[in-house]
């Protein structure tokens, strides 16, 4: 159904704002030219003649906002999780990446991250890519076949990496970020460069100082790893030793918010003084739970963000998370808060379900524009989804939510639309 102005109907859900469900039993959702005209329980009589797609007791949802995964590392996904950071990377996630200087390789890898992509129940996310111009334009041009709304980075590292994902200079490396740039703009509708240094240890400041330029010059946001392990922070500050905290490394080249949208991944180890300066300068979290889990990193201080102000979403982070479910993030996120609680501090109290839905949808959204949500002047991002084989159509609406979060491999995507667009119907 991708007809101008259409109807959904069946029992909708979505987050008013961070402690507040909207449920609207047998509704109507009504989408026009991509955008979301509302929610209703009666349909206005100025709509009566319209196609309607009736999807029974199936959940109309937002769709889910993914704001950190790596593409590349999809082949490899549950994998090294002995490990922790560094190490991983050195000798799993490295060693992959390489493998992309070859079309091939790349074609056969990215066809199946982006099949997948399409099939979940995703419909927008921020995706790194590799140090490869061609692989990563190959990347983003099968993401614009799939209909996704998707933010794609071309990885600048020129230094502390091993010598085949070694850019040759921080000057070739914003010249070939500008030629990226440039195709970007001439080959994709839908597919969206974004800056991605890939974190402080692995740019030099004279590359940091040249992504600045392209920043300014092609008003890009930016996208990159921040306080995710214990190791790293310290190795940040052996770099960096001028620098407050590992966000101000950033902040002292203009990539940390402010002037430029940003979103950072992790920040398990985000202290009072980088929060203060994320809120300052308005920089999103993108809190990936399981990854955090996966490779011992540690349990962000999300509960601190939401009582902050600071904005957050969730990451699949593949593949340092296993998967790119974010109803599976939502469930992992509720999971760790309940441990920060009891074991690190009390004072935080753990995420709910429904908490954890807002990250996932319209905490996240809000990056990509007035996305994740089926409220009036929305883009039209919906999912409907079949949960009967986890959930009894005798439950609450709210219930039917909370086990979709927690079993959401019993259930099945049977529709997805994006800005409007119907991606598939099943």
């Amino acid at each position: 159904m991708n007809e101008p102005i259409f109807i959904l109907r069946g029992d909708i859900c979505y987050s008013r704002n961070l402690t507040e469900l909207a449920v609207i039993k047998q509704g109507y959702v009504i989408c026009k030219e991509g955008m979301s005209l509302g929610v209703y329980q009666e349909l206005p009589e100025e709509y009566q003649d319209l196609p309607v797609r009736d999807c029974g007791d199936d959940l109309i949802l937002p769709g889910l906002c993914d704001l950190h995964v790596h593409a590349p590392q999809y082949t490899f996904r549950g994998l090294g999780m002995d490990l922790e950071l560094l190490d991983w990377l050195n000798e799993h996630a490295f060693p992959e990446e390489g493998k992309y200087r070859n079309l091939e390789y790349a074609r056969k890898a990215y066809g199946s991250f982006v099949q997948n992509l399409k099939e979940s129940a995703t419909t927008r996310a921020c995706i790194f890519g590799t140090i490869h111009v061609p692989a990563t334009e190959l990347l983003m041009d099968m993401l614009e076949a799939s209909g996704l709304h998707t933010i794609v980075g071309k990885v600048n590292m020129d230094r502390n990496c091993p010598a085949y994902l070694t850019e040759k200079s921080a000057d070739i490396s914003a010249e070939d970020t500008v030629e990226w740039i440039k195709d970007c703009k001439k080959r994709c509708q839908i597919t969206r460069p974004i800056l991605t240094p890939r974190f402080i240890p692995s740019c030099s400041d004279a590359l940091m100082e040249n992504l600045k330029k392209v920043q300014m010059h092609y008003g890009l946001p930016v996208q990159s790893h921040l306080s995710e392990n214990q190791s790293e922070v310290a190795w940040v500050q052996e770099l960096c030793p001028q620098s407050e905290f590992y966000g101000d490394a950033y902040d002292r080249f203009g990539l940390f918010g402010a002037d430029c949208s940003t979103v950072m991944a992790h920040c398990v180890y985000s202290d009072e003084r980088e929060r203060r300066r994320m809120k300052e300068n308005g920089v999103y979290v993108a809190h990936c739970p399981e990854s955090n889990m996966n490779l011992s990193s540690g349990i962000a201080p999300v509960r601190a963000f939401l009582n902050e102000g600071i904005p957050v979403g969730l990451g699949s982070d593949v593949a340092g998370g296993t998967s790119e479910d974010i109803f599976a993030a939502m469930a992992h996120a509720i999971q760790a808060s309940k441990l920060r609680w009891r074991l690190v501090d009390d004072t935080l109290k753990p995420l709910t379900a429904i908490e954890a839905f807002y990250l996932g949808t319209k905490g996240g959204g809000s990056f990509f524009g007035k996305v994740g949500s089926l409220e009036e002047g929305y883009e039209f991002d919906a999912l409907i989804v079949d949960d009967s084989a986890i959930s009894s159509r005798d439950m609450e609406v709210k219930e039917r939510l909370e086990r979709l979060i927690y079993l959401s491999g019993g259930a099945k995507i049977k529709g997805k639309y994006v800005a409007g667009k119907e991606i598939f119907w099943r």
